[in-house]
């Protein structure tokens, strides 16, 4: 073996033993949006919400506390205790059952007669955490629309 190639080999051992040894644990802000609203016959909904984990790891949604409004008026409140977990860079729905305000019941039974979408906003909190950790509080915000079906 010559010196030269001892030396680039001794090299690359040496920058392999730098390695951390494992996949990075990445933990990201998650996310929520409104899958499905569907109105139940004495009044109040079912509200399906997709969660999205960005995270490299699996996380755990132990809690969520989310104001919905429709066409920008309150319309209700989601208040959750999901305790599902979701694997790593995925996502899951759980579904939590409301009472509307008189507004918001009155928005989403206007665009249902009108065959019309109806835009959302969701703002609010989420406690989730990795599995092998405790939750953290998520502040969340998105706007998107329903669509009749």
């Amino acid at each position: 073996m010559t010196p030269r190639f001892a030396w680039i080999a001794a090299l690359l051992l040496l920058l392999a033993g730098c390695g951390s040894g494992g996949p990075v644990r990445r933990i990201s802000e998650p996310a929520a949006s409104l899958q499905q609203v569907s109105v139940r016959a004495d009044g109040r909904w079912d509200v399906q919400v997709r969660l999205d984990n960005f995270s490299s790891v699996p996380m755990r949604f132990s809690a969520a506390t989310i104001q919905v409004a429709l066409d920008n008026g309150a319309a209700a409140t989601v208040q959750a205790q999901p305790q599902i977990t979701i694997g790593p860079e995925s996502a899951d729905v759980f579904t939590a059952t409301v009472t509307p305000l008189a507004e918001g019941r009155a928005r989403i039974a206007t665009a249902l007669a009108d065959g019309r979408s109806l835009a959302y906003t969701l703002a609010g909190t989420l406690e989730a955490g990795p599995e092998d950790g405790g939750p953290r509080t998520y502040t969340i915000k998105r706007t998107s629309a329903l669509t009749p079906v």
